[in-house]
């Protein structure tokens, strides 16, 4: 064990205040105006959305820059050195996630982008009717949807523990043939999960293949496809400190192989004709136009990052700051922890979290305009959980990762005690949909060109956005 891991075991040799981040992040120095003039180094608790880039993968995008050039067809001497850097990239990917020697790692814009990939490739039954997909109510839209629109969905509900949920599983598996369970790693609620290698067993033994929506867990924990024996993981750059636009799926090649092509361009094909056309087995085969070299650089960049820490001292990290913000937060008077199953061990760092008789967008809102902290509010694109929990309005999510300190958390836990025994410093209202400072004095970035638009740039969104928050009346 590492001496951070020895010391983060041992609370009575430092306080939570003390933890340190594991690795430095683009922009954990940033300074945010709050309402009363003051300006703070603003805490973002909002990492399971999307996290900052790691110093690291910046100074690597900077470094490649340069050589950047169109890539697999091109003579020239820098098209020749990106098509290297793009192909070792995908290599790089592909290890850190344990791919086995005859998996295939395709490279995408994000897990959303990945999972309607996939669902496009699972084979059709005998009578030609969608590959039946089976998915728990807890998933994330992105990993949910895609599977509707297929027509072949079997959505179950989870159990109110893990143990009840696997054997639900077991028991649905087992009334159909289904070619897939497709399942979240770690809940973007909660950050709870369910023991994978077991759910892969189950899976197995009733002939399903198994999906792993990785998007919390890959960034958090070591995840392997050759260990645990799932199919396929699909996760994202952006939830893994390398928000440059690129995702990944990798996993078993012969659906992938004779799946229908995911974009219909160049690259994707060997032969065209008028009549017809010869498409290339994958990766090529779903990776039609150009791909977003610069991206993947910096998505391979961030997993060699992730892959050197010490596994001990990640997890030390993280439970840390993840314990604070469970113990601080529930031990406010009328403050409730979200939950989803009540056996669930390890558990990422996302912490769902509800102020009774408040409304989640003003908590939100306060934080930020009076505390300069940084959290996600609404239903988190998980509409059927947040509505079997009995949180329709929606709830306040912090999340943390490997640049999180433990300074923030308590920052943030003082905020929301603040909040509830005190209320708000200003006054606020609802504009379109949201909650705002009225006469917000709070100015935009000094050059940044964002003067006067961040109200229309909002209300143009709102539309779009209200998916995610409170469901209607």
């Amino acid at each position: 064990m590492t001496a951070l891991a020895e010391r983060d075991c041992q609370p009575a040799a430092r306080t939570v205040a003390d933890v340190p981040a594991l690795l430095p992040v683009v922009g954990s120095d940033t300074l945010v105006p709050l309402v009363d003039g003051s300006s703070v180094t603003y805490a973002n608790l909002d990492v399971a959305a999307s996290a900052p880039a790691l110093r690291s993968v910046a100074d690597r995008v900077t470094e490649v820059l340069p050589l950047y050039a169109s890539v697999h067809r091109g003579a020239g001497y820098l098209s020749q050195v990106s098509t290297a850097l793009y192909e070792a990239s995908r290599a790089t990917i592909g290890v850190f996630v344990g791919a086995r020697p005859d998996d295939v790692t395709i490279v995408t814009r994000n897990t959303t982008d990945s999972l309607n990939l996939l669902a496009g490739c699972v084979p059709a039954r005998a009578d030609g009717t969608p590959g039946r997909v089976l998915v728990l109510d807890v998933e994330h839209h992105a990993n949910l949807l895609p599977w509707q629109r297929t027509g072949g969905a079997t959505v179950l509900a989870g159990g109110g523990s893990v143990a009840e949920t696997l054997s639900g599983l077991r028991a649905e598996l087992a009334r159909f043939d289904y070619a897939l369970l497709a399942l979240t790693g770690a809940s973007n609620v909660t950050g709870e999960s369910l023991p994978v290698a077991e759910v892969v067993r189950i899976a197995h033994d009733a002939g399903a293949r198994v999906l792993l929506d990785g998007a919390q867990l890959v960034p958090h924990r070591g995840f392997s496809l050759a260990g645990t024996g799932a199919d396929y993981v699909a996760f994202s750059g952006h939830k893994t400190y390398a928000p440059f636009g690129s995702g990944a799926l990798v996993g078993r090649r012969d659906w992938l192989d004779t799946g229908t092509p995911y974009l219909a361009g160049g690259g994707a094909v060997s032969q065209v004709r008028v009549d017809g056309t010869d498409w290339q087995p994958a990766p090529a085969r779903h990776e039609a136009g150009s791909p977003n070299v610069v991206g993947t650089v910096a998505l391979a960049a961030a997993c060699d990052a992730l892959a050197a820490l010490d596994p001990a001292a990640l997890g030390a990290h993280e439970a840390a700051l993840r314990d604070a913000l469970v113990d601080g937060l529930s031990g406010i008077d009328g403050v409730e922890v979200v939950t989803v199953w009540s056996d669930a061990v390890d558990p990422v760092g996302v912490v769902t979290f509800s102020v009774a008789g408040h409304d989640p967008g003003l908590v939100a809102a306060y934080l930020s305009a009076e505390h300069g902290i940084g959290v996600r509010d609404g239903r988190f694109c998980a509409h059927p959980l947040l509505a079997r929990l009995g949180y329709d309005a929606g709830a306040i999510r912090a999340s943390v990762g490997v640049g999180t300190t433990g300074a923030e958390v308590v920052r943030l836990v003082g905020a929301v005690r603040s909040y509830v025994e005190s209320g708000p410093g200003v006054r606020y209202e609802v504009v379109d949909g949201c909650w705002a400072v009225v006469d917000d004095p709070r100015p935009v970035p000094a050059g940044s060109g964002l003067e006067g638009l961040f109200a229309t740039a909002a209300a143009g969104f709102l539309a779009d956005a209200a998916s995610c928050g409170p469901a209607p009346a």
